[in-house]
């Protein structure tokens, strides 16, 4: 089953540079520790404080509170400014 955790920060336009930085640093620990997360990050458009960090599950086990990975970057990120982690499974239309 594949699920999704999506990770949305919303930051001050205060050390923009250095949010980028550390998030770069972050995620390259993160990846390093576990293979089997596909990551993705994404900024909005006209917003670039604002981030949204995809964490692609592939496994029968939805953890609904988040995987481990989640919940220690989600632990990271509070220090830049508000946080919101959200689970999603991924759903099959029959037609």
């Amino acid at each position: 089953m594949k699920w999704i955790e999506i990770i949305e920060l919303r930051s001050t336009d205060l050390g923009d540079r250095l949010i980028e930085k550390d998030l770069k640093k972050i995620l390259t620990q993160l990846e390093k520790e576990s293979e089997k997360y596909n990551i993705k990050v994404y900024t909005r458009v006209m917003v670039d404080t604002d981030y949204s960090i995809h964490l692609v599950h592939d496994s029968r086990i939805v953890e609904s509170g988040g995987s481990v990975l989640g919940i220690r970057l989600v632990s990271a990120l509070k220090s830049y400014g508000l946080v919101n982690h959200t689970i999603w499974i991924e759903k099959t239309l029959k037609s």
